[in-house]
Parts: C-alpha cells; sequence; structure tokens
C-alpha cells in the first residue's frame, strides 16, 4: 500500500504544482496526532493527509499558505490548551512542534516516488537549512523517517472470509497475498486488483518462500483437512503470528495431532490463534474479518510496531526535534 501523501507530492512534483509539507517532529502529552504525521497544502485550500483535524490543521493550513507564498520554511510549536482549541473543542493539553516546508514537490518526482512504493527501507530528513535529502548522519537534521516496507499477510484460501479479509487487510496496510488451488476462486473478479494470488496444488504453493519482511499468516481454507494440510507446512515458516479460523476444539485436535507426530513443538503452536480473531460476538462474514484484523493490528503493534518504535504514517520515526 502506498503512502498517500508521499504519492501526492510525487504527482505535484510531475505536474509542477506547488504544495506545502507539514509534519509534526515533536508531540508532548495528549496531542490529536503523532510524531511523523503529515499534510499536503495547496494554494487552493486542498490539503492531503491530516495533522489531527480542527483548530490545529486550521492554524497551521494558514501558516503553510503564506509559507508558499513567501517561500520561506517556518517551525511551530502549539500548545494545545482551552485558549488555542476552545472553540474547536480541541483541549488536549499537550503540545507539538513541527516543520513547513513550501514547494516540497521540488526535492523530484523519483524521490517522493521511492519513499511512496516503500519497496525498500529508506531513510529521510530535513536537514537544519530545511533541505529535503536521504538521511545519513544524524547530526544536522531537524527530523529523520525511515520508511519501512508493509507487513506481508499470507491467507490461505480464497472463499468467503478470505475476500471479506483481503480488502480491509489492504487498506490497513499488509501487503495481502491470497493462496488456493481454486482458480474459479483465487481472481480478480473476486480481490481487487492490489492483492496478489498464488494458484496452484498445495503441495506448490507449500514451497514459496516468505518476502523479508515481518510477516503473518491467516488460514481458512475449504475445510479442516485443508486447514491442517497448509497448517503443517506453514507452522515451519517465520510467521511472527499465525490464525486459523475454527473452534477451540478443532484447535485442540489438530495440536494433538501435531505434537503426537512430531510435526510441531508447543513453543511454534503458542504462535497459533485458533479461533482467530478478537471476540465481539461476530456472526457475519464482514464482522468475522473484522475482528480477526484487529487481532492481527494488535499483534502487528506488539511484535513489529514495539521492536522499532511507534509507528507514524506506517513509518518508524529515528529522530524528531
Amino acid at each position: 500500500m502506498k503512502n498517500l501523501v508521499f504519492q501526492a507530492l510525487a504527482e505535484a512534483a510531475r505536474a509542477g504544482e506547488p504544495v506545502a509539507l507539514a509534519l509534526i517532529s515533536g508531540a508532548k502529552g495528549s496531542s490529536p496526532q503523532k510524531v511523523g504525521a503529515k499534510a499536503l497544502f495547496y494554494t487552493d485550500s486542498r490539503i492531503k493527509g491530516t495533522l489531527g483535524g480542527g483548530c490545529l490543521e486550521a492554524e497551521i493550513q494558514h501558516r503553510a499558505i503564506q509559507s508558499l507564498q513567501t517561500n520561506q520554511p517556518s517551525t511551530f510549536d502549539l500548545l494545545l490548551d482551552h485558549d488555542f482549541g476552545w472553540d474547536d473543542g480541541l483541549i488536549c493539553g499537550g503540545k507539538v512542534s513541527g516543520l513547513i516546508i513550501p514547494n516540497a514537490q521540488s526535492a523530484g518526482d523519483a524521490f517522493w516516488q521511492a519513499l511512496a512504493n516503500r519497496q525498500s527501507t529508506l531513510t529521510w530528513g530535513i536537514k537544519k537549512d530545511f533541505s529535503i535529502t536521504r538521511a545519513e548522519a544524524a547530526n544536522d537534521f531537524l527530523y529523520q523517517e525511515t520508511i519501512t516496507p508493509p507487513c506481508a499477510l499470507w491467507i490461505a484460501g480464497a472463499g468467503h472470509i478470505a475476500q471479506a479479509v483481503a480488502p480491509l487487510a489492504a487498506q490497513l496496510d499488509f501487503s495481502v497475498t491470497v493462496f488456493d488451488d481454486r482458480p474459479a476462486l483465487a481472481n480478480h473478479n473476486y480481490f481487487p486488483q492490489e492483492i496478489a494470488l498464488q494458484v496452484n496444488v498445495w503441495e506448490k504453493l507449500a514451497t514459496l518462500r516468505l518476502p523479508f519482511v515481518p510477516a503473518f499468516g491467516l488460514v481458512v481454507t475449504r475445510g479442516h483437512r485443508h486447514d491442517a494440510l497448509v497448517l503443517k507446512d506453514w507452522i515451519q515458516k517465520k510467521f511472527l503470528f499465525l490464525g486459523m479460523i475454527g473452534s477451540a476444539r478443532k484447535a485442540r485436535t489438530i495440536f494433538e495431532h501435531f505434537l503426537e507426530e512430531k510435526i510441531a513443538t508447543p513453543e511454534q503452536l503458542q504462535r497459533v490463534a485458533c479461533p482467530v480473531g478478537i471476540p465481539i460476538k461476530s456472526q457475519s462474514v464482514q464482522e468475522i474479518a473484522v475482528s480477526i484484523m484487529a487481532q492481527f493490528i494488535q499483534k502487528r503493534a506488539e511484535l513489529v510496531y514495539e521492536n522499532q518504535g511507534s509507528p507514524a504514517a506506517h513509518s518508524e520515526i529515528v529522530e524528531g526535534t
């Protein structure tokens, strides 16, 4: 999934359209957005991205339009107290600081497109002279950010649960691949174009290697036998977390068999949630998809983001002001 602010910057660069980039580089206490939040401000009052909305965003928009008129970058420090935000209800009590960079599109189409695509880990930053560049050393930067590829989500099975989960997962910044041995289901009549599809017999699919990014797996095939067949192979792969559709009784039966046959260790089975999803009394397919993705979001935060630092705009913040 592409970063929409970076994508908009790349498009502005191609069109030669002036835009001001504003971002939050520091936050203390309660605030409507976190470090790394970004928004683009256009001369016709359009905004892409968000810094939290309300009076905070309105104030920064006013300053951003001025910066486009004067071509002067600036910093800001705003206290979100009663005096600042009473009219709009923004009385968080926190403080946010940040940067406003006019004509940020001038860094170039290729620069912003690489960050938007997120195909590899890239670090960029804003130097003390307000220039935008790839970041190497940290001593002369006002702000640095490392952009990482999205986590992978492999889904075994292309049935109705997968058809609901896959587009939702893509919206939630997972790079999704669906696996099935049925081409009648595993096709783009049922899945959006951004969902990758792998169609083959399961024995062939099992040989595919995980990408070099944090990976999660969801097993939702057409029956217990196929679920166990996939799990037998996937449990040997380095998924951070695996979820499998089914009941606690199903999990107990499969897990006991795996232990007896030495297919998996207790430690490996601890990475498997069955039944998958958080308990929200879901009934419809769409509700089941929400419960599943809520659990995967939680696990991603615990297993990936807590190790990298809190994410902002799908990025790891290295240093801020």
